[in-house]
Protein backbone atom coordinates (compact mmCIF):
# COMPACT_ATOMS: atom_id res chain seq x y z
CA UNK A 1 0.00 0.00 0.00
CA UNK A 2 3.18 2.37 -1.03
CA UNK A 3 0.04 4.89 -2.03
CA UNK A 4 -2.58 4.87 0.71
CA UNK A 5 -4.32 8.37 0.85
CA UNK A 6 -2.60 9.62 -2.03
CA UNK A 7 -4.41 10.81 -5.26
CA UNK A 8 -3.34 10.17 -9.26
CA UNK A 9 -4.67 11.50 -11.98
CA UNK A 10 -4.28 9.06 -15.14
CA UNK A 11 -4.68 10.55 -18.67
CA UNK A 12 -5.89 7.81 -21.05
CA UNK A 13 -6.21 5.88 -17.64
CA UNK A 14 -9.15 3.30 -19.44
CA UNK A 15 -7.81 0.97 -21.74
CA UNK A 16 -4.23 -1.16 -22.30
CA UNK A 17 -1.39 0.35 -20.71
CA UNK A 18 -3.46 3.35 -19.07
CA UNK A 19 -6.18 0.20 -17.66
CA UNK A 20 -3.09 -1.68 -15.97
CA UNK A 21 -1.55 1.72 -14.36
CA UNK A 22 -5.14 2.51 -13.31
CA UNK A 23 -5.85 -0.89 -11.48
CA UNK A 24 -1.80 -0.98 -10.17
CA UNK A 25 -1.92 2.08 -8.44
CA UNK A 26 -5.45 1.77 -7.19
CA UNK A 27 -4.44 -1.67 -5.29
CA UNK A 28 -1.30 -0.26 -3.35
CA UNK A 29 -4.20 1.98 -2.45
CA UNK A 30 -4.02 5.25 -4.51
CA UNK A 31 -7.19 7.31 -5.26
CA UNK A 32 -7.66 6.91 -9.20
CA UNK A 33 -8.76 9.63 -11.49
CA UNK A 34 -9.30 7.79 -14.93
CA UNK A 35 -9.68 10.38 -17.41
CA UNK A 36 -11.04 9.23 -20.61
CA UNK A 37 -11.88 11.20 -23.93
CA UNK A 38 -14.34 9.42 -25.74
CA UNK A 39 -14.51 5.98 -24.73
CA UNK A 40 -16.75 6.30 -21.18
CA UNK A 41 -17.56 2.06 -21.16
CA UNK A 42 -13.84 1.08 -20.69
CA UNK A 43 -13.47 4.14 -18.04
CA UNK A 44 -16.38 2.48 -16.48
CA UNK A 45 -15.01 -0.88 -16.78
CA UNK A 46 -11.87 0.10 -15.67
CA UNK A 47 -13.65 1.88 -12.15
CA UNK A 48 -15.81 -1.19 -12.21
CA UNK A 49 -12.74 -3.60 -11.73
CA UNK A 50 -11.02 -1.28 -9.32
CA UNK A 51 -13.73 -0.86 -6.93
CA UNK A 52 -14.28 -4.79 -7.06
CA UNK A 53 -11.01 -5.27 -5.43
CA UNK A 54 -11.37 -2.63 -2.92
CA UNK A 55 -10.05 0.32 -4.51
CA UNK A 56 -11.81 3.62 -4.79
CA UNK A 57 -11.67 6.53 -7.84
CA UNK A 58 -13.57 8.23 -10.56
CA UNK A 59 -13.73 8.62 -14.27
CA UNK A 60 -13.89 12.27 -16.05
CA UNK A 61 -13.61 12.91 -19.61
CA UNK A 62 -11.33 15.49 -21.03
CA UNK A 63 -9.83 16.02 -24.05
CA UNK A 64 -6.39 16.52 -22.35
CA UNK A 65 -5.53 19.02 -25.46
CA UNK A 66 -7.93 21.47 -24.52
CA UNK A 67 -6.87 23.40 -21.82
CA UNK A 68 -10.67 24.05 -20.66
CA UNK A 69 -11.59 20.67 -20.51
CA UNK A 70 -7.97 19.61 -18.13
CA UNK A 71 -9.14 22.41 -15.89
CA UNK A 72 -12.21 21.28 -15.72
CA UNK A 73 -10.14 17.58 -14.76
CA UNK A 74 -8.08 19.17 -12.26
CA UNK A 75 -10.71 20.81 -10.27
CA UNK A 76 -13.13 17.55 -10.25
CA UNK A 77 -9.80 15.79 -8.90
CA UNK A 78 -9.23 18.65 -6.11
CA UNK A 79 -13.37 18.65 -5.06
CA UNK A 80 -13.55 15.10 -4.48
CA UNK A 81 -10.02 13.77 -3.11
CA UNK A 82 -9.05 17.49 -1.79
CA UNK A 83 -5.57 17.24 -3.81
CA UNK A 84 -3.75 16.09 -6.05
CA UNK A 85 -0.24 13.35 -5.05
CA UNK A 86 0.73 11.77 -8.62
CA UNK A 87 0.51 12.66 -12.72
CA UNK A 88 0.52 10.03 -14.79
CA UNK A 89 0.87 11.67 -18.58
CA UNK A 90 -0.43 8.87 -20.74
CA UNK A 91 -3.08 10.17 -23.08
CA UNK A 92 -1.85 10.34 -26.67
CA UNK A 93 -1.25 8.28 -30.24
CA UNK A 94 -0.31 8.42 -33.35
CA UNK A 95 -3.42 8.95 -35.31
CA UNK A 96 -2.24 7.32 -38.44
CA UNK A 97 0.90 6.06 -40.48
CA UNK A 98 1.99 9.15 -42.63
CA UNK A 99 5.25 9.94 -44.66
CA UNK A 100 6.08 13.39 -44.69
CA UNK A 101 4.54 13.72 -48.48
CA UNK A 102 1.23 12.89 -47.54
CA UNK A 103 0.56 14.65 -44.31
CA UNK A 104 -0.72 18.00 -44.00
CA UNK A 105 -0.25 21.09 -41.01
CA UNK A 106 -3.26 19.59 -39.38
CA UNK A 107 -2.27 16.22 -39.12
CA UNK A 108 1.65 17.62 -37.89
CA UNK A 109 -0.81 19.56 -35.39
CA UNK A 110 -2.93 16.74 -34.01
CA UNK A 111 -0.35 14.52 -33.03
CA UNK A 112 1.88 16.71 -31.87
CA UNK A 113 -1.29 18.14 -29.18
CA UNK A 114 -2.16 14.76 -28.43
CA UNK A 115 0.99 13.79 -27.39
CA UNK A 116 3.07 16.36 -26.08
CA UNK A 117 0.72 19.19 -25.76
CA UNK A 118 -1.55 17.37 -23.23
CA UNK A 119 1.17 16.46 -21.10
CA UNK A 120 2.27 20.28 -20.72
CA UNK A 121 -1.41 21.37 -20.27
CA UNK A 122 -2.46 18.62 -17.61
CA UNK A 123 1.09 19.23 -15.58
CA UNK A 124 0.79 23.02 -15.49
CA UNK A 125 -2.77 22.66 -14.20
CA UNK A 126 -1.79 20.14 -11.40
CA UNK A 127 1.23 22.06 -10.31
CA UNK A 128 -0.15 23.90 -8.04
CA UNK A 129 -1.86 21.32 -6.23
CA UNK A 130 1.45 19.33 -6.16
CA UNK A 131 4.00 19.49 -3.30
CA UNK A 132 7.34 18.42 -2.01
CA UNK A 133 6.50 14.19 -2.41
CA UNK A 134 4.40 14.53 -5.62
CA UNK A 135 5.86 12.74 -8.55
CA UNK A 136 5.02 13.24 -12.36
CA UNK A 137 5.50 10.08 -14.87
CA UNK A 138 5.38 11.02 -18.80
CA UNK A 139 4.65 7.90 -21.07
CA UNK A 140 6.86 8.34 -24.05
CA UNK A 141 8.26 5.69 -26.35
CA UNK A 142 11.26 3.89 -27.65
CA UNK A 143 9.71 6.03 -31.61
CA UNK A 144 11.10 9.21 -29.22
CA UNK A 145 14.97 7.47 -29.04
CA UNK A 146 14.75 5.91 -32.55
CA UNK A 147 12.54 8.09 -35.05
CA UNK A 148 9.97 5.35 -34.91
CA UNK A 149 8.70 3.17 -38.10
CA UNK A 150 7.54 4.42 -41.14
CA UNK A 151 5.08 7.17 -41.35
CA UNK A 152 5.37 7.54 -37.83
CA UNK A 153 7.80 10.66 -37.69
CA UNK A 154 5.26 13.56 -36.10
CA UNK A 155 4.62 10.71 -33.35
CA UNK A 156 7.95 10.06 -32.57
CA UNK A 157 9.11 13.86 -32.83
CA UNK A 158 6.01 14.14 -29.93
CA UNK A 159 7.40 11.35 -28.26
CA UNK A 160 11.28 13.00 -28.25
CA UNK A 161 10.23 15.69 -27.33
CA UNK A 162 8.10 14.76 -24.31
CA UNK A 163 11.64 12.99 -23.40
CA UNK A 164 13.39 16.36 -23.42
CA UNK A 165 10.34 18.07 -21.45
CA UNK A 166 10.97 15.13 -18.65
CA UNK A 167 14.16 16.30 -17.89
CA UNK A 168 13.42 19.76 -18.54
CA UNK A 169 10.98 19.69 -16.11
CA UNK A 170 13.27 17.79 -13.56
CA UNK A 171 15.52 20.43 -13.15
CA UNK A 172 12.95 23.09 -12.71
CA UNK A 173 10.10 21.14 -10.30
CA UNK A 174 12.99 19.27 -8.38
CA UNK A 175 14.26 22.29 -6.10
CA UNK A 176 10.31 21.78 -4.87
CA UNK A 177 10.61 18.53 -3.93
CA UNK A 178 8.63 17.35 -7.41
CA UNK A 179 10.30 14.09 -9.48
CA UNK A 180 9.37 14.17 -12.98
CA UNK A 181 10.21 11.25 -14.83
CA UNK A 182 8.97 8.95 -18.22
CA UNK A 183 8.93 5.50 -19.41
CA UNK A 184 9.75 4.57 -22.95
CA UNK A 185 8.09 1.60 -23.85
CA UNK A 186 9.00 -0.45 -26.80
CA UNK A 187 6.53 -2.92 -28.12
CA UNK A 188 4.17 -3.86 -26.08
CA UNK A 189 0.81 -5.84 -26.82
CA UNK A 190 -1.66 -3.46 -26.57
CA UNK A 191 -4.42 -2.36 -29.16
CA UNK A 192 -1.73 0.12 -30.07
CA UNK A 193 -0.26 -2.30 -32.29
CA UNK A 194 -3.24 -4.66 -33.56
CA UNK A 195 -4.11 -1.26 -35.23
CA UNK A 196 -0.65 0.37 -36.45
CA UNK A 197 1.62 -2.76 -37.05
CA UNK A 198 1.44 -5.42 -38.88
CA UNK A 199 1.44 -8.60 -37.66
CA UNK A 200 4.96 -9.96 -39.57
CA UNK A 201 6.52 -6.97 -38.65
CA UNK A 202 5.55 -7.12 -34.86
CA UNK A 203 6.55 -10.87 -34.73
CA UNK A 204 9.94 -10.31 -36.43
CA UNK A 205 10.66 -6.82 -33.89
CA UNK A 206 9.30 -9.85 -30.88
CA UNK A 207 11.93 -12.24 -32.23
CA UNK A 208 14.56 -9.52 -32.14
CA UNK A 209 14.14 -8.64 -28.80
CA UNK A 210 16.77 -10.44 -26.68
CA UNK A 211 13.94 -11.48 -24.73
CA UNK A 212 12.26 -12.77 -27.23
CA UNK A 213 8.48 -11.16 -26.89
CA UNK A 214 6.12 -8.56 -26.89
CA UNK A 215 6.17 -7.06 -23.56
CA UNK A 216 2.65 -6.93 -21.14
CA UNK A 217 0.76 -3.38 -20.25
CA UNK A 218 1.47 -4.66 -16.49
CA UNK A 219 4.98 -4.70 -16.74
CA UNK A 220 5.06 -1.04 -17.85
CA UNK A 221 2.56 -0.48 -15.04
CA UNK A 222 4.72 -1.76 -12.30
CA UNK A 223 8.02 0.56 -13.24
CA UNK A 224 5.67 3.34 -12.95
CA UNK A 225 4.64 2.19 -9.76
CA UNK A 226 8.07 2.25 -9.19
CA UNK A 227 8.83 5.86 -10.40
CA UNK A 228 5.96 7.41 -8.43
CA UNK A 229 6.86 5.30 -4.94
CA UNK A 230 9.26 6.43 -2.86
CA UNK A 231 11.74 4.18 -3.58
CA UNK A 232 12.81 6.06 -6.57
CA UNK A 233 13.37 8.91 -4.32
CA UNK A 234 16.77 9.75 -5.83
CA UNK A 235 15.56 9.36 -9.32
CA UNK A 236 14.32 12.36 -11.51
CA UNK A 237 14.84 13.20 -15.06
CA UNK A 238 15.07 9.81 -15.69
CA UNK A 239 14.17 8.11 -19.45
CA UNK A 240 13.54 4.58 -18.74
CA UNK A 241 13.38 2.32 -21.16
CA UNK A 242 11.04 -0.58 -21.20
CA UNK A 243 11.93 -3.21 -24.30
CA UNK A 244 12.66 -5.94 -23.38
CA UNK A 245 16.61 -5.03 -24.50
CA UNK A 246 15.17 -4.28 -27.95
CA UNK A 247 17.75 -0.97 -27.44
CA UNK A 248 19.79 1.03 -25.18
CA UNK A 249 19.68 4.47 -24.08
Amino acid sequence: MRFKDKTVIVTGGGRDIGKSVSKHLAREGAKVVINYRSNREEAERTLAEIEAEGGSGLIHQADVASAQDVAGLVAATVEAFGGIDFVVNLAGGMVARKTLAEMDEAFFDHVMDLNLKSAFLVTKAALPHLSKGSAIVNVASLAGRDGGGPGASVYATSKGALMTLTRSWAKELGPQGIRVNAVCPGLIGTSFHDIFSKPEGRAATANNTPLRREGHPDEVASAIGFLLSEEAAFLTGVNLDINGGLAFS
